[in-house]
């Protein structure tokens, strides 16, 4: 829906929020929004897009008290050129007239280098040192529930895990930043709604967004699979197929926490830095895999396994027994007297 004339976005709030009450939204992060603290401040990823638009016109009307608190964030990837621009007046004109801070970036990088992973990377930092600029710990996000089989569809044809297919998840803590601060909470309270049903709320709210035409374009996996795939798999399914995947990704995510827990009960990493492998002999591999992904996490100059190299010394960690793997040009992970330690390369400098 394109912009049409000048839109009176604190009346399109009110009126959003009587189409879309909290019950529909989703519970857990009601919930948990209720309960923090009341002068803090929260930032809206905002692209200017049917989800981010009304997320924030929710978020200033279900929680009014909030509002000069609020901080929306856009990024302009400068991808689509004229497009682009439009995108971060649009978005700055909605919050001037809801008495929203907006903070705006723009990609710097030279046309020739940019890529949608760089566009994406680029995003990031800029969210990260806005955030920390403002002390803001809490970032809303607009994902909704056809992200969600998008998402699982991606990750399925990647090779993920259970922490991988869990994703994205209604409330999700990340254990601090490069900034140093403290962790970061990022909410998503669109995730019991489909996106027509967004884009239907706010047409009938009165409320323009701005539609990126590159989605229409077959350039990336998510594009075709949101424009080729996923509604025949819902034809094909004959069922609610976008409730599905929400359910499934909810189930997950639950297995997913079991196994964390009963890492975090078998007290594995040490406070050394090492690994008890004698710990982890005869449970199950997925638990001893949790515990060496942590454990790599944890290496700062051990490089980037593959696949097979991990499940190599995955195995060793099953067995317990002494052994050596190369980590990359700075070490080796070496298995000795029960512990998984990080052994360095004697010649190799301390980078500074």
């Amino acid at each position: 829906m394109k912009p049409s004339g000048k839109a009176q976005w604190p009346a399109a709030a009110e009126r959003i929020a009587g189409l879309v009450p909290r019950e529909r939204l989703h519970p857990e992060v009601v919930a948990w929004a209720d309960q923090r603290p009341p002068r803090e401040r929260w930032a809206v990823a905002l692209s200017g897009g049917a989800d981010s638009v009304a997320l924030l016109l929710l978020l200033r009307a279900h929680w009014p008290t909030r509002a000069r608190g609020l901080v929306a964030l856009h990024f302009d990837h400068r991808l689509r050129g004229a497009e682009s621009t439009a995108d971060a007046r649009f978005c700055e004109r909605m919050c001037a007239q809801l008495g929203v801070e907006y903070v705006g970036g723009r990609w710097t990088a030279k046309s020739r280098s940019r890529s949608e992973a760089g566009a994406r990377q680029a995003r990031f930092h800029f969210i990260e040192r806005a955030m920390a600029a403002r002390r803001i710990r809490v970032l809303w996000l607009g994902h909704q529930l056809d992200d969600v089989a998008e998402t699982l569809l991606m990750r399925i044809a990647r090779g993920s895990g259970a922490a991988g297919l869990a994703a994205p998840r209604p409330l999700h803590l990340h254990e601090g930043s490069p900034q140093g601060q403290r962790g970061r909470f990022h909410a998503r309270p669109l995730l019991a709604l489909k996106k027509a049903q967004i884009a239907a709320a706010l047409r009938a709210a009165g409320a323009p967004w701005r539609e990126d035409s590159s989605n229409a374009r077959g350039d990336h996996f998510r594009n075709r699979l949101r424009r080729d795939v996923i509604p025949q798999w819902i034809r094909a399914s004959e069922r609610d197929a976008l409730a599905g995947a929400a359910l499934s990704r909810e189930l997950i995510e639950e297995d997913d926490q079991a196994l964390e827990a009963w890492v975090d009960a078998l007290g594995s990493l040490e406070s050394d830095g090492s690994l008890a492998v004698s710990r982890l002999a005869g449970r199950p591999r997925a638990v001893v895999r949790r515990a060496l992904h942590r454990w790599l996490l944890a290496q700062d100059r051990a490089g980037d396994l593959s696949r097979q190299g991990f499940d190599l010394l995955l195995r060793s960690v099953e067995r317990g027994l002494p052994v050596r793997h190369s980590l990359g040009r700075h070490g080796f992970a070496v298995i000795r007297g029960g512990r998984l330690r990080f052994e360095p390369l004697r010649n190799t400098a301390t980078p500074h």
